[in-house]
């Protein structure tokens, strides 16, 4: 009691002191981050769907793989064992690994694949971050099977900036079975020159569902409450369509979309893009006049190839249902499979929240315009050889007529030692080397050039990157995942972008915050991002056939001035090529 009155006495500043500390006392615990640890075994196993079993890449046995829950702050630490023939990487979908791309995992860009045998750490902090990401492979067509959700939930005391809902439903992941060894058609694809088979049937979580022969048993299930309020997390982690989704006789509330919150709004069917995530508010009838409802995905695509013109089905249950019973339940009415126009007004809903809480931080002064042409293309064929592409050539892809060499070691690495010669050159163009009309008649030579190039960026660069699709070999639209940074959509339209009149359209407002986004098809998409992490960052086109034929580019982000705007040095065991 002498020391407390003692304080008393001191002064005022004794007792603001004594005030602030009640006061800290009294808020919510809002704990620091902790270290989430977790192993990853890749092996292969045996898995059956479609009355067909095959071995395929697991994580711990597990198809999908399992689910990781952090919060925001928290340090997650994943210990890969590669117990498989081929080598893998694991790319954090979303994850901005700030100043820490050692970690970002795609294969010959950020590190050297791990071999057979071998193991490696990822050890990353989410900083800044929360919502709905996902893990994936990021070597040849290995994320078919090797992906997983990856939940960020809010830091201990911080809601969500939308009613809380009753429960959170399992996230779910839309993939695909092969029946068919997928290294093996996309092996083949690349030999002929042809476009690679298509998937036997799409899946909810792995499951096909009753739509497919010999799939009723294997059908996923939601099992909800009457009346209430339910949080789903989507993720497309499909290798190379883009789908929509929709619940028989229910509509959804969208809040979040790849990580970010958005103003809310209603929609009956979804489009989601491979590498996209969506966070919906189900609220579910207060009196279903059935026990059970449909859940549909079916591709969007203008593709003039083939693809797979199936529908996929699971079950939203009120009350148990046997599988005879999931057969019969009516399908949602989804929009057809090229319906551009339901996907451009579902896209044009997204909106940032723009809070004081959650602001939408783009850039309004740009130092670098760059415009990326974005589509197919061709390579001669052979000398030796009868090639299956289009005119006998062989199917190629790229940006502005640049399609992707992978390099011989990590661009990453060469980056931080300084050893550019013989590995990458930093002259890749930002505007088309032989302009044309993009959307219209197609130019008679649809050669691409092949390089490994990069975009150099200084640190804090504003960049304005315009993604304007092409009409060679068939328009269609192109889902681009950027590594290492968010980006703000401003603007998109269809035909070719106009440098004059479009720009006084763009949102900088409340545009939407994405790290994957699809240019429309015959159209073009406007976004703008802060260069602000110091690296080697890869952007793709994330339908794995199209990255497979180069379709992707790097950012080379060179370090800032100070400490804390420098790369991190490299971990003790990252693998080497």
């Amino acid at each position: 009691m002498g020391t407390l009155r003692g304080l008393r006495n001191a002064g005022s500043s004794a007792c603001r002191f004594l005030a602030a500390f009640a006061v800290l006392l009294a808020l919510p615990r809002l704990t620091a981050g902790v270290t989430r640890h977790y192993t990853f075994n890749v092996q292969m196993t045996n898995v059956t769907r479609l009355c067909v079993t095959k071995s395929i890449p697991t994580v711990n046995g597990q198809f999908p793989g399992p689910k990781l829950v952090v919060r925001e702050g928290d340090r997650l630490v994943v210990k890969v064992h590669n117990h498989m023939n081929y080598n893998v990487s694991f790319h954090w979908h979303g994850i901005r690994q700030l100043r820490n791309g050692w970690v970002d995992g795609p294969s010959y860009i950020t590190q050297c694949p791990i071999q057979g045998g071998g193991s490696y750490v990822y050890d990353f902090t989410i900083t800044g971050q929360r919502g709905t990401l996902w893990w994936h492979a990021h070597f040849s067509w290995l994320r078919v099977h090797l992906h997983g959700p990856l939940v960020i939930l809010p830091k201990r005391g911080e809601g969500y900036p939308f009613p809380r809902p009753y429960k959170e439903l399992p996230p779910i992941m839309f993939g695909e079975w092969f029946n068919a060894d997928t290294e093996a058609v996309i092996n083949q694809a690349l030999q002929t020159g042809a476009g690679p088979n298509v998937s036997d049937a799409y899946t909810f979580n792995g499951l096909p569902g009753p739509t497919y022969n010999c799939s009723s048993k294997n059908t996923y299930k939601l099992k909800v409450q009457p009346g209430r309020t339910y949080m789903l997390r989507l993720i497309n982690s499909v290798l190379n369509d883009e789908l929509f989704f929709g619940i028989a006789n229910h509509t959804v509330t969208v809040v979040e979309a790849d990580a970010n919150y958005v103003k809310p709004f209603t929609a009956k069917t979804l489009v989601i893009s491979p590498g996209q995530t969506m966070n919906v508010l189900l609220t579910t009838a207060p009196n279903p006049a059935s026990p059970a409802y449909a859940m549909a995905i079916a591709p969007y695509t203008n593709t003039q190839g083939t693809f797979d013109n199936t529908t996929a089905a699971a079950v939203l249950e009120y009350a148990p249902t046997r599988a005879s019973a999931s057969r019969n339940l009516p399908l949602p009415a989804l929009p057809l499979y090229n319906d551009t126009n339901a996907v451009a007004n579902f896209s044009s809903k997204f909106r940032s929240l723009a809070s004081a809480r959650y602001p939408a931080r783009v850039p309004l002064a740009v130092d670098r315009h760059v415009l990326f042409t974005v589509g197919l293309g061709t390579d001669p064929c052979p000398s030796n050889q009868t090639c299956q592409g289009p005119n006998g050539t062989k199917f190629a892809a790229s940006i502005n007529n640049n399609s992707f060499v992978r390099p011989r070691v990590a661009l990453l690495e060469a980056h931080y030692q300084r050893r550019y010669a013989g590995v990458l050159m930093a002259n890749f163009p930002t505007t088309p080397p032989h302009p044309f009309n993009y959307t219209g008649t197609p130019p008679n030579s649809t050669f691409v050039t092949h390089g490994t190039r990069v975009v150099p960026l200084k640190f804090n660069t504003s960049v304005e990157l315009v993604l304007q699709g092409t009409s060679i070999q068939g328009a269609e639209s192109h889902p681009l995942h950027m590594h290492g940074f968010n980006f703000f959509v401003v603007g998109q339209g269809f035909g070719n972008y106009d440098p004059v009149n479009d720009p006084a359209k763009y949102n900088l407002v409340d545009p939407v915050e994405r790290n994957t986004v699809s240019v429309p098809t015959a159209g073009w998409v406007a976004v703008r991002f802060l260069a602000d992490n110091p690296g080697v960052w890869l952007m793709h086109c994330h339908f794995d056939v199209h990255l497979s034929w180069g379709l992707s580019m790097a950012w080379l982000v060179n370090d800032g001035p100070l400490p804390s705007q420098k790369m991190l040095p490299p971990p003790s065991d990252l693998p080497k090529c």
